[in-house]
C-alpha cells in the first residue's frame, strides 16, 4: 500500500482521467475525497470507492475553503491534492474563441490551481508537508493549431507548478505535473477534435504518438500515484509526460 494513511483530494473525479486517478490512489490505501461539479457522476464514483464526495466548483474560492475544511474535518489531515479538473474550447481558429470561452478555460485550468494552493497550503504546513499533482497536458509543450487558448493555459499550469515547487519547498510541499497526450476516453475529446471523434480523427491524433496508442486513465493514474507517494520524496518541480514520446 504505497499511500496507506494518506488523504487525497482529486478534482474532476467524476469522469475521464479523474475516475482512474481516484480509483488508483484508493487501491494503494489513500482515503480519497472525490470532487466534481457534477453531483450525479461524482456521487457514483464516491459510492464505487466507498469514500467521500464533495460537490464543488474549482473556480470558486468559497468552494475550495469548504472542500479543504470538510476533508480535514472528516479525515483529520490532508496529504495530497490532485488538480485534475480541466476545460477546453472547441478546436477552432484563435480569433474565433470568445472572451467567455477564454475566461472559462483559464478559470478552470489555471485559477483553480491558484485557489487550491491558497486553501490547501495551510493544511499542508500544519502537517509538516504535502503534495500537489497538477494535470497539465502535452499541449502545454507541443501545441496544436486551433487550441491556442487551451494550449497556453496548460503552459501556464506547467510554469506555475515549477514556480510553486521552488516557493513551497521550504514548507516540505512538493509540486509536480503530469502531461497526458490526447485520449478519446475523456469528456473533452470531441472538443479537442473540433467535432465528433471519428475514426479519421483518431488516426490523425494517433499518427503523432510514436508508441502507437492513446494515453489511458490508468496510465495517467499510475504517474499520479508515483508523484503522490513517498517514492517521489525528492521529486518536485518536475513534469512527467504520459504521451508515448509525443513530445520528443
Amino acid at each position: 500500500m504505497r499511500l496507506k494513511g494518506k488523504v487525497a483530494i482529486v478534482t474532476g473525479a467524476g469522469s475521464g482521467f479523474g475516475v482512474g486517478i481516484a480509483k488508483r490512489l484508493a487501491e494503494e490505501g489513500a482515503r480519497v475525497i472525490v470532487v466534481d461539479i457534477d453531483g450525479k457522476n461524482g456521487n457514483r464514483v464516491a459510492q464505487e470507492l466507498n469514500t467521500a464526495f464533495v460537490q464543488a466548483d474549482v473556480t470558486k474560492a468559497a468552494d475550495w475553503a469548504r472542500l479543504i475544511a470538510e476533508a480535514v474535518a472528516k479525515f483529520g489531515r490532508l496529504d495530497v491534492v490532485v488538480n485534475n479538473a480541466g476545460w477546453t474550447h472547441r478546436r477552432k481558429p484563435y480569433v474565433e474563441v470568445s472572451e467567455a470561452e477564454f475566461d472559462k478555460v483559464y478559470a478552470v485550468n489555471v485559477k483553480s490551481i491558484y485557489l487550491s494552493a491558497i486553501h490547501a497550503l495551510p493544511a499542508f504546513r500544519k502537517l509538516g508537508g504535502g503534495c500537489f499533482v497538477n494535470i497539465a497536458s502535452t499541449a502545454g509543450l507541443r501545441p496544436r493549431p486551433g487550441l491556442t487558448v487551451y494550449n497556453s493555459s496548460k503552459g501556464a499550469v506547467i510554469l506555475m507548478s515549477k514556480s510553486m515547487a521552488a516557493e513551497f519547498g521550504p514548507d516540505k510541499v512538493r509540486v509536480n505535473c503530469v502531461n497526458p497526450v490526447f485520449s478519446p476516453d475523456t469528456a473533452l475529446s470531441a472538443e479537442f477534435a473540433g467535432g465528433a471523434i471519428t475514426d479519421e480523427a483518431k488516426k490523425a491524433f494517433l499518427a503523432t504518438i510514436p508508441l502507437g496508442r492513446f494515453s489511458t486513465p490508468l496510465d495517467v493514474a499510475n504517474a499520479c500515484l508515483y508523484l503522490a507517494s513517498d517514492e517521489a520524496a525528492m521529486v518536485s518541480g518536475s513534469c512527467i509526460e504520459v504521451d508515448g514520446a509525443r513530445c520528443v
